[in-house]
């Protein structure tokens, strides 16, 4: 795979970081040691940063040529999963019951080497390169404290990188439109009143009720929606009762929606609230519910994904760079910078044939990666950012 120079020289750089931050994984919003780990990085490296939150990281590198230019913002999550980590590599986590399955330790590891390129040859370009060591992009929690901050502001570009298990090392994914579907939580909690299930009319069964509007919500995809959209209506939890012989009082739904754009997006958990209410209503319980956004669908700007083409293929034979990735209906927080900043979001290969564990899903346990696909995405990051700054 060819690579520019300067990237194939902090090769064990990369591959060290990388596996550094995989045996020392944090879950969502405490990933302590992991930010202290990037400040000290960002100290070596001579690059100025301070928190966001309490566990995320930005840094900048100001244009030797001034700071009047463009503006590009690079970005990298950090947060791993509460799982076990199933491999037996040397760099294996060492914290129990938490494992970095998504390839979120290579993404860190990566724009800290970006960065330390980008630092060295900070003389030759004018404007501001904004770094941004997310926390807790798996809850959709960390890139709105980043927006929030106005970190966006000024930005003219936008840019980031996901490791992706089912492409080859070596290759790239830059496509236009959907990407990612948005990401909302829900929470159902039905009231209805207790009684002996031998004189359930004396009551109000919210476990039943909460059947009832699990089946109801499947209209909204089944009735409700253009065949043509891709939504998901879907709930992975329900709890209710408290003994086989009384007519449960309480029940609690929690699921989920995903859809690709914001009208569907809309209409569809509007229709998850007044479904829930009237479908208690009808059998004469109550149903309150709750909404949490995770992520807004993820839409790569086609102006931008032609520049990263561009750039990309500068070293990158055309075959390796794939332009017709199909979208997904997982999610990533990287949305919310697209909603204030012009940008795309790469998917790059990380399986290989030569490596074992390369080709398991995101989120198993025997979760790995080559770490060859981490240097070409490293090496977009790099010259994307210099083409941004020198010749946008």
């Amino acid at each position: 795979m060819p690579l520019r120079d300067y990237v194939e020289a902090e090769r064990d750089y990369l591959v060290g970081m990388r596996r550094y931050f995989h045996a020392h994984p944090e879950p969502s919003l405490r990933e302590f040691e992991t930010c202290k780990k990037i400040e000290e990085e960002l100290d070596r490296f001579g690059i100025p940063h301070r928190r966001v939150g309490e566990t995320g990281v930005y840094g900048w590198i100001d244009g030797g040529k001034g700071r009047e230019g463009r503006v590009i913002a690079l970005r990298a999550d950090m947060d791993a999963l509460e799982m076990e980590d199933q491999k037996t590599v040397a760099y294996r986590s060492q914290n129990p019951g938490v494992c970095h399955a998504c390839g979120h330790d290579g993404h860190t590891a990566t724009l800290l080497t970006a960065a330390k390129i980008l630092k060295n040859r900070q003389e030759e370009f004018a404007g501001q390169i904004r770094l941004f060591f997310q926390q807790a992009e798996e809850i959709g929690q960390g890139a709105r404290l980043f927006v929030k901050e106005g970190l966006l502001d000024g930005v003219d570009r936008v840019y980031g990188a996901h490791a992706a298990s089912g492409y080859e090392s070596g290759t790239i994914c830059l496509t236009k439109g959907p990407q990612d579907a948005s990401c909302d939580y829900f929470k159902i909690r039905v009231t209805g009143r207790g009684a002996h299930v031998s004189k359930p009319h004396l009551g109000v069964d919210a476990l039943y009720v909460a059947a009832q509007i699990v089946v109801a919500l499947q209209s909204i995809v089944a009735r409700n929606t253009d065949p043509l959209e891709t939504v998901v209506v879907g709930v992975g939890v329900l709890h209710a009762g408290s003994q086989y012989n009384i007519v449960a009082e309480h029940a609690e739904l929690e699921g989920t929606t995903r859809s690709f754009s914001p009208e569907v997006r809309r209409f569809t958990n509007e229709r998850v609230i007044r479904i829930a209410r009237e479908t208690a209503a009808l059998y004469g319980a109550e149903a309150e519910v709750e909404f949490q956004d995770f992520a807004a669908p993820l839409i790569n700007d086609a102006q931008v994904v032609d520049e990263v083409t561009a750039v990309t293929r500068r070293f990158l034979p055309k075959d390796c760079i794939i332009a017709d990735r199909e979208k997904e209906l997982g999610a990533d927080d990287f949305a919310d910078y697209l909603a204030a900043a012009k940008g795309m979001y790469a998917f790059f290969g990380t399986h290989s044939e030569k490596k074992p564990g390369t080709g398991y899903a995101h989120h198993h346990g025997l979760f790995d990666m080559d770490e060859d696909g981490l240097l070409l995405s490293c090496n977009v990051y790099v010259d994307y950012a210099l083409w941004v700054l020198q010749e946008l």
